[in-house]
């Protein structure tokens, strides 16, 4: 079976999660950078890495890396890359997108351009023509450049993998459903304790709770590009990949996961998003402000993405919500929260310090995800009288 070095490229911050995931579906790590995890993989890695990864963007067969500074150095070396091992004589390819930092060569328009046309160059040779019809699969490229060094990588997977397929109806500035699911893999949370979403919006964040806690792999309802590469990934590969996500799903679990919006229509929408997901049974959404926020129980979860007055609410109106915030998680006896923002006084008008700080990129959005750690739940030989499990 053909082996590959594949780049999973991922929000910024969010390495960690993701090389664990890595690890814990079987592969050897190549290298960790900023924004991407490699790791080495055959054919069944790629398709298993689309179907399973909840917190990547894409997964990227390696074509090769080189250094350039000038144009012709990026010239030569784009053509000097074995693109007839990829590439059909009707395939159509082209460089998707270009990202460049701290090199010499910045423009992505010309980046793109120009290994176009080396590309054109090495194929023309390869299979001795001088037109290429382009009527076949399409291989789109994706090109990094950091001080000079040029990565290429071939998209296997097409649109993002944040698309799970379940979201047809967003609020106005829903969060990703990969960063979602990476902000509940920072917490010690698992599907038999309490996670509440209080701004939940279109639900994103307990819907992909749910599908953890069902087992349910990100990927199995939706298509990808590398799908139709019949010569690099061989469909029995995305079958068996499919078969074995579908074998993992266990919806017959007990859960309390619930989310919480002000307004009713995104909570239909949430309601509408988790049928599509298949998991609205594990998920109680209810029409409720935050400044309602309680739970009986204790040792839960809030996992929230509230807003940052950037573009839902004005400025102004930040400090009151994040003192309500707060205020209200005084009132959950035992529970930790975590929420992801991009309120520089999150903090201050919580009323506490986090005692964890991450920092991460939604985009080119510089946000924190704030961790307020409640106790730890008592050891398992009291477990039964506090009706939960570790």
């Amino acid at each position: 079976m053909r082996k590959f070095e594949l780049i999973v490229p991922c929000h910024f911050g969010l390495e960690a999660p993701l090389k664990r995931e890595i690890i814990d579906l079987g592969y050897e790590i190549a290298s960790v950078e900023d924004g991407r995890v490699t790791f080495y993989g055959d054919e069944e890695a790629c398709a298993r890495a689309n179907i399973f990864l909840r917190t990547a963007e894409r997964v990227l067969i390696k074509i090769g890396s080189f250094h350039a500074e000038t144009f012709e150095e990026l010239f030569q070396g784009t053509k000097a890359l074995p693109w007839e091992d990829y590439i059909p004589r009707d395939g159509k390819f082209w460089v998707a997108k270009a990202a460049s930092v701290k090199s010499k060569l910045f423009s992505p328009s010309d980046i793109q351009s120009i290994m176009k046309k080396a590309m054109v160059e090495r194929l023309r040779r390869t299979y001795h023509t001088n037109w290429f019809a382009e009527t076949g699969e399409s291989f789109p490229l994706r090109v990094f450049l950091l001080k000079d060094e040029v990565t290429v990588g071939l998209d296997t997977t097409g649109e993002s993998l944040h698309k799970r397929g379940y979201r047809k109806l967003t609020a106005k500035a829903p969060i990703a459903e990969n960063l979602a699911a990476a902000l509940i893999m920072l917490t010690p949370w698992r599907r038999e304790r309490i996670l509440v979403d209080p701004f939940c919006g279109s639900g994103t964040i307990p819907i992909e709770a749910a599908m953890m806690a069902a087992n349910m792999a990100p990927g199995m309802n939706r298509s990808f590009t590398a799908e139709k590469w019949q010569h690099i990934v061989g469909r029995k590969n995305w079958y068996e990949a499919v078969d074995e996500a579908s074998e993992m799903i266990d919806l017959d679990i007990e859960t309390d996961i619930q989310g919480y919006d002000i307004d009713e229509e995104m909570v239909s929408i949430a309601r509408a998003n988790a049928r599509l997901a298949g998991v609205e049974k594990l998920i109680h959404f209810q029409k409720r402000d935050a400044a309602q926020l309680s739970h009986p129980k204790k040792y839960g979860f809030v996992i929230t993405n509230p807003p940052y007055g950037e573009r839902l609410e004005d400025a102004s109106a930040m400090p009151a919500l994040y003192r309500m915030i707060g205020e209200r998680y005084r009132m959950l006896d035992s529970w930790s929260m975590y929420l992801i923002t991009s309120y520089e006084g999150a903090e201050e008008d919580i009323g506490r310090k986090a005692d964890k700080n991450r920092k991460i990129y939604n985009g080119m959005m510089k946000t924190y995800y704030y961790q307020f750690l409640g106790p730890k739940p008592p050891s398992r030989n009291r477990q039964d009288t506090l009706g939960w499990k570790k």
